[in-house]
């Protein structure tokens, strides 16, 4: 079996900037590969959109709750840590000009030493669009594509012309260029065929969340996935391997009692197990959140040094 990396969410919901630098400085202490920080700018108090990662589709983000912006959190982290990679899980692509976003993830990357890796999402609430003036929601797919497109150009090119729908961009200077060659690694998250479409073209990585209902993936049904995108990888011209693969899920060492098990949750031992099932099929990285009983950030850390003491051990990583 192929060896594997571990990244863990560092929540910037309800954060500060100690309980941030803590848990980033934590993770990195403790061996994690990566750390990685979720994303949205602001929650309408009326939101209808069909929330993908509830049963019943009602979104858990609330209007006031404080949460951090990702670009902004992330460079703070590149000042508080020395190795660990820097993650966006996910960036919503359309909410930002990409000639500004581009710039701020280039920045990132220089003030990292070359640690930003780019998790890149169409978005799924359309109130937070309409909220930000976009009337971009319906085409959030194409939009994301053709501004994934332009990063790479603003990257890598000395003197970028692009000719777009939604942005043309010429006779400017775009500079500092990412440290990363060619660029930072652009990791795409989502599981449909259109996400599958997207990572095949444009993506260095997949990272789906896999085991928080209703998306749900056994290591069977995800190895059919993976197959899928070695395909879709193959038609679109690159190496069938040109793809990383990626699994989120969320980490529970408190299961429910009575309650039918689900992945990564448990004992270690079965944690473990759930993971080398997984890489078996072809994960390479996981992406994991950290859950309890206890509501606290030091339940989270505690959470995370049990991770790396009691299940990193149970699976190969060379």
């Amino acid at each position: 079996m192929m060896g594997v990396t571990f990244g863990c969410q560092v929540p910037t919901r309800d954060a500060t900037a100690e309980t941030l630098r803590t848990q980033a400085q934590h993770a990195e202490d403790l061996g994690f590969d990566a750390v990685w920080v979720p994303d949205h700018i602001v929650v309408p108090r009326n939101v209808t959109s069909v929330y993908p990662y509830a049963p019943d589709g009602v979104s858990t983000w609330k209007p006031d709750g404080p949460f951090l912006e990702p670009l902004a959190a992330l460079n703070f982290l590149a000042g508080c840590t020395r190795r660990v990679r820097l993650g966006t899980q996910v960036l919503i692509i359309p909410y930002r000009h990409p000639l500004l976003a581009a710039k701020q993830l280039a920045t990132i990357d220089v003030l990292s030493g070359g640690r930003l890796i780019l998790g890149a999402g169409v978005g799924w609430m359309e109130e937070e669009f309409q909220t930000l003036g976009l009337d971009t929601y319906a085409q959030r797919g194409a939009v994301t594509d053709e501004y994934l497109r332009l990063y790479k150009l603003l990257w890598t090119e000395k003197d970028p012309v692009f000719q777009g729908k939604y942005c043309q961009v010429s006779g400017v200077g775009f500079e500092p260029k990412p440290v990363q060659q060619p660029h930072p690694p652009i990791w795409i998250g989502g599981h449909t065929t259109p996400a599958l479409r997207r990572t095949a073209r444009l993506g260095d990585g997949w990272i789906p969340l896999g085991n928080i209902p209703p998306a749900v993936f056994e290591p069977a049904e995800l190895q059919a996935k993976i197959a899928r995108l070695r395909e879709l990888t193959r038609q679109a011209g690159r190496p069938d391997d040109a793809v990383s693969v990626g699994f989120g899920g969320v980490v529970s060492f408190d299961a429910a009692p009575g309650a039918e098990r689900r992945r990564l949750s448990g004992h270690p031992e079965q944690i473990g197990a759930d993971l080398r099932e997984y890489q078996a099929v072809g994960v390479q990285d996981f992406t994991l959140m950290f859950v309890f009983l206890e509501n606290s950030g030091s339940a989270r850390l505690r959470a995370m040094e049990r991770f790396a003491r009691e299940v990193v051990p149970l699976v190969t990583r060379d």
